[in-house]
């Protein structure tokens, strides 16, 4: 029997914020199975992935630094989404923002001034948004797909890291290994507590969930981005310009997600080694959405999944799980938050007449 999917007459609004919640259950589910598969107990694995890691001070202030990055880079993100622009790019911005600040930071480390922080984190932030610049300059002046050219971007700027920590960058001192000298203390964002690695960066991420949800929220400006994003004609008649809003929104993107790259480097790194990110970019795809586009949902998204990440290494070490368990993860939460919009967006309808129709045309042949 063929389907057919229908727009249903009226959405559900509780149903939409409810949908996260409902896929999260639907992973947990599947994932028990899986467990259960591989000869893991279900109740015990999940402890040990989701339990553990923050059943003490420390693996709290571990599950802050990881969600520090995925924060900042889907909340650019949840901007370029509401103006509909699938910027895919955030993970090789990230990268830029870390080249670059390490680039300088390299250069100065034996400044002492409180100014080396700063002008590191500003050489981070603006490359990333060069880098999603780039993206906006290649759609409205040749119209190309951003999610092409930005995926694309992401290979080149991954490849211009590595080129750089093997080349360049490397340290003389460092034993052959690729990784940049250890960035000088006044390069370096400070530690807000003793007994962990949470550091200022922490601000940063809580100054851009504030000024994204103003943007958004509060402003005419956010106003036109979600326009935008309903009704490009529409927002043509009332004079909006698209091409400015393009620009704005992956300039902003980009920003956001060089800025999580550059806090990196500087903060519980503190040098360039080419694992800068596990893939934090494409991981904040999913927070964005599982979040509603909206900066308190990618809060509680951006903790769930740097969770996901801390869970699947303790579990490598106590359970004996596979490195891809958190990818897997990841992918079930995306894939069950798609599947249960979809099913509340549309009403699924047996087209009976066309198989029968079909199945006539066999009988009769």
């Amino acid at each position: 029997m063929l389907l057919s999917l229908e727009p249903r007459g009226r959405q559900s609004r509780a149903m939409l914020w409810l949908s996260p919640l409902l896929a999260g259950v639907l992973t947990l589910a599947s994932g028990a199975l899986l467990f259960a598969i591989l000869g893991h107990p279900p109740l015990e694995t999940f402890k040990v992935l989701l339990i553990d890691p923050v059943s003490d001070f420390y693996g709290v202030s571990e599950l802050l630094v990881k969600a520090l990055p995925i924060l900042l880079c889907a909340l650019g993100l949840a901007v370029a989404y509401q103006a509909r622009i699938w910027n895919i790019g955030a993970e090789g911005q990230l990268l830029i923002g870390a080249l670059a600040g390490s680039a300088l930071a390299v250069h100065i480390i034996d400044w002492e001034s409180r100014w080396a922080l700063t002008l590191v984190l500003a050489a981070g932030t603006l490359a990333g948004a060069a880098w999603g610049g780039l993206a906006a300059w290649l759609r409205t002046r040749f119209n190309a797909n951003e999610i092409l050219t930005t995926i694309m971007l992401n290979y080149i700027a991954l490849n211009l890291l590595l080129f750089f920590v093997h080349g360049p960058l490397k340290d003389p001192a460092g034993f052959n290994f690729p990784e940049s000298a250890t960035f000088g203390d006044a390069s370096r964002l400070p530690a807000v507590v003793e007994d962990g690695r949470v550091h200022a960066g922490i601000y940063f991420a809580l100054l851009a969930l504030v000024a994204v949800w103003v943007l958004l929220q509060k402003s005419f400006v956010g106003f036109q981005i979600k326009v935008l994003g309903l009704d490009k004609r529409a927002a043509g008649f009332v004079g909006f310009r698209e091409r400015r809003l393009v620009w704005l929104a992956l300039l902003i993107s980009g920003g956001l997600a060089g800025l999580a790259g550059v806090g990196e480097v500087t903060g519980p790194i503190g040098q360039l080694v080419p694992q800068v990110s596990p893939g934090y970019g494409y991981a904040a795809i999913t927070v964005a959405f599982l979040g509603r586009l909206n900066p308190i949902g990618i809060l509680f998204a951006g903790l769930l999944m740097a969770l996901l990440y801390l869970g699947g290494e303790n579990a490598q070490m106590a359970a004996n799980l596979p490195q891809s368990i958190t990818q897997l993860f990841q992918g079930m939460v995306l894939f069950f938050l798609l599947a249960c919009d979809v099913l509340i967006l549309y009403r699924p309808r047996l087209k009976l007449k066309w198989a029968k129709r079909a199945a006539l045309q066999k009988a009769a042949a």
